[in-house]
C-alpha cells in the first residue's frame, strides 16, 4: 500500500514536470518554474521519504527478534562464512555478507520461534535456529550456507548430542517414561 501511494505521488511529480517543460518548449513560458510545479515536487519528495521511513520502521515485535540475532563473523560448513552485522542506523536492520553478495536484512515474525531475516529485493532469507543457521536463497530455491554455528549455537548443538529432545514421532506415553 505504502509502496503504491510512493509510486502515484512519484509519477505525479514527474507527470508535472513533462508538462512544464513540454509549455517551454512550446514556447508558452521560459522563466524559472512555477511555485505550484515546485511545490509539487517538494511535497512529494517529502510525503516519498515519510512512506520510506514509515516502511522501515520496525515494530516492538521485530525489534525484539533483532535482539536476539547472533552477529559477527559465523563459520559455516564446507569452509564458508557468514559476517552478520547490525546497522547502526536503522536499529533493527541487519548487513548479511558471503563470499561477493551482500544483503539488507530486518527480522519477520515467526510461527515457531525460529528467527527469521529476510531481504525482499536480494531474495535471501537468514534463518537462526538454537543449534545452527542457514542462509537460503528465494529467487533459486537453494541454500547459500548451511550449518551455519556461532559459539552460543555450537553449545546448544553440544547439549541436543549428549541429552536428544524427545522425537516428535515417539508415543506421549514413552516420552514420560523417559
Amino acid at each position: 500500500m505504502l509502496k503504491s501511494l510512493l509510486a502515484t505521488f512519484c509519477l505525479l511529480a514527474v507527470f508535472s514536470s513533462a508538462i512544464a517543460q513540454t509549455a517551454e518548449k512550446n514556447g508558452k513560458k521560459t522563466s524559472a518554474p512555477s511555485k505550484s510545479r515546485v511545490e509539487i515536487k517538494t511535497t512529494a519528495a517529502q510525503m516519498a521519504s515519510g512512506f520510506i521511513a514509515a516502511e522501515a520502521a520496525m515494530s516492538p515485535a521485530e525489534l525484539l527478534i533483532a535482539e536476539r540475532v547472533f552477529q559477527g563473523r559465523i563459520s559455516c560448513e564446507l569452509g564458508a562464512f557468514v559476517t552478520l552485522t547490525a546497522d547502526v542506523k536503522s536499529p533493527g536492520y541487519f548487513d548479511l555478507s558471503i563470499k561477493n553478495q551482500k544483503f539488507r536484512m530486518f527480522p519477520v515474525e515467526t510461527s515457531t520461534g525460529a528467527i527469521r531475516l529476510e531481504d525482499p529485493k536480494g531474495g535471501a532469507v537468514w534463518l537462526q535456529l538454537a543449534n545452527k543457521s542457514m542462509l537460503m536463497s528465494q529467487k533459486h530455491g537453494q541454500r547459500l550456507a548451511d550449518a551455519c554455528v556461532n559459539p552460543d549455537q555450537a553449545q546448544v548443538a553440544e547439549m541436543m548430542i549428549k541429552n536428544p529432545p524427545p522425537s516428535l514421532l515417539d508415543a506421549p506415553g514413552a516420552v514420560a517414561a523417559k
